[in-house]
């Protein structure tokens, strides 16, 4: 049902940050683009699961060739003609003519059925989409469609006992700006006044009070916050440079829904403290020293694999959507947010 899954809330409100944009801030977007973007992810989130299901029919048949074979010539299925009956465990082998009775049938080879995906496992590449037209610009629309494909491929290559570790919309971002000549981000196309920054706030509150992921935020926010004030303190400035440095609405975006993606960060809190600690100061120097504008975006992309380590290290249970993100398979563990809600994780 609608707006019971938190993820219905976040598309919701990335989808009134585009339209406000494009709408108050003068964006140069083409619909066209954004439109290829939303399908690109959805059918490549598509393609990757059939794929997924094809190696787990392939890896199921492949068990039971062996078993199949040993009972060749016995009573076989009505329905794919290849198949030994079995009865509570034990084969039963009749002769020619005989008559089973009230044995039921295994198929070791069905025949092929339509993949039918779950409707949530196109939320997660349509917030996907939403964030890449929102952060990131483009000349070509092919590059749009390349930047969606290496961002939903991401999660099913980059991935470690299941767990994808790189954030699909930043992950794109960053191939898209390394592989093409066309594409650019634009950190500051949200300008600094104040009520885009109360808006992401309350909004983005919202999510992370469902998710249970403040720490995160908080954290980032807190070590930024204070490496901009010492070095403000050091250099001399007044305090409207310092505020003018940290009101920016693309960087309250990344600390309120990319940094906090609940399904690629640490899963413990210790984990997600340190770590967002250690992306806020790479954004610092790389901003600072390096005059990176997509300092943040490189920082998190940088430091995204050590979450491998921070899991190793300390180990909590993994975060799932109810339902699953259409991922993958299989269940490996529980979550509780800050309402205690109980979470399936299943990727």
């Amino acid at each position: 049902m609608l707006f019971q899954d938190t993820r219905d809330y976040q598309i919701l409100f990335l989808s009134l940050f585009l339209v406000l944009g494009i709408g108050t801030r003068d964006w140069t977007l083409h619909p066209e683009f954004i439109g290829v973007t939303i399908a690109t992810c959805l059918s490549t989130q598509w393609i990757f699961l059939a794929i997924n299901k094809w190696r787990e029919a392939l890896q199921e048949k492949s068990g039971r060739v062996g078993e199949a074979a040993l009972w060749a010539g016995s009573p076989t299925c009505g329905d794919c003609r290849t198949v030994p009956w079995e009865r509570s465990g034990e084969r039963v082998c009749g002769g020619e003519g005989e008559s089973i009775k009230n044995i039921s049938c295994v198929c070791l080879y069905p025949r092929p059925r339509v993949l039918i995906v779950p409707q949530s496992s196109f939320r997660s590449p349509l917030i996907t989409s939403l964030g890449l037209s929102l952060l990131l610009r483009a000349d070509h629309w092919t590059t749009m469609a390349l930047a969606a494909v290496v961002a939903i491929a991401s999660k099913f290559v980059f991935k470690i006992s299941d767990k994808h570790f790189f954030n699909p919309a930043n992950f794109g971002i960053i191939s898209a700006l390394v592989i093409t000549s066309d594409a650019w981000v634009s950190p500051g196309q949200w300008g600094e006044e104040w009520w885009y920054g109360l808006l992401f706030a309350g909004t983005g509150g919202m999510i992370l009070k469902r998710i249970g992921r403040w720490d995160t935020t908080v954290a980032f926010l807190g070590a930024y916050a204070g490496l901009e004030a010492i070095r403000n303190l050091w250099l001399g400035w007044t305090w409207d440079v310092y505020w003018h440095r940290l009101m920016s609405g693309s960087l309250l975006l990344f600390a309120l829904f990319m940094v906090t993606d609940p399904r690629s960060i640490p899963n413990s809190r210790i984990g997600r403290v340190i770590w967002a600690v250690a992306i806020a100061t790479l954004t610092f120097i790389l901003r600072n020293y390096f005059f990176l504008s997509t300092a943040v975006f490189w920082a998190l992309f940088v430091l995204a694999p050590f979450t491998i380590l921070l899991d190793i290290v300390w180990q909590a249970p993994r975060f799932g959507w109810e339902g699953g993100d259409g991922g993958g398979v299989g269940e490996v563990g529980t979550s509780r947010g800050a309402e205690g809600q109980r979470r399936t994780t299943s990727y």
